[in-house]
Parts: structure tokens; sequence; C-alpha cells
């Protein structure tokens, strides 16, 4: 497989992983309510993207390290509106 296409196809899968948050984030703003949203899922979510993150670092991959940065400080954005919105509730 040329790297070409490997490049263009683990750059669509990073921005898959970034974007796929901006919906629910977008929900939960608006509204104001995270009541949908399951603590136990964002928490195991975030976990996976701090290890993935330090994967990427420890190995030199920087594709990997960035887009995995990238997408926990979206699914860190999830877990922080559930936590401020869900409050008293």
């Amino acid at each position: 497989m040329s790297d070409l296409i490997a490049n263009v196809v683990g750059t669509a899968a990073a921005l898959c992983s970034i974007t796929s948050f901006a919906p629910q984030m977008v929900k939960i703003w608006k509204t104001r309510d995270a009541s949908s949203v399951s603590l136990k899922t964002y928490s195991l979510t975030v976990t996976c993207f701090v290890l993935w993150t330090a994967y990427g670092v420890m190995i030199d991959a920087w594709p990997v390290a960035v887009a995995n940065a990238c997408a926990l400080v979206m699914a860190t954005g999830v877990l922080l509106m559930k936590w401020r919105f869900s409050r008293g509730s």
C-alpha cells in the first residue's frame, strides 16, 4: 500500500474520531442537559484517549499522539459538561 493512501486513510480516521464528539457537545451546550450521556462511558473514553496519546508519544508516532490528543480534548469537553450540567440533579 502506498504511503499516500495510508496517510489519507489515517487522516480520515483522525478527523472522524475528533469530530464524532461535536454533535454531542453541541446538543449538551444548547440544551444544558447531559442526562443522556453515560458518565462511565465517557470516563472510559477519556482514559482510552489519554493512553493512546501517551502510546503515540512513547513510540514517536506523532500522528497517533496528536489525533488522540485532539479527540481527548473533545471527549473531555463532553465529560466536563456532563459534570457541570448534572450537578444538583
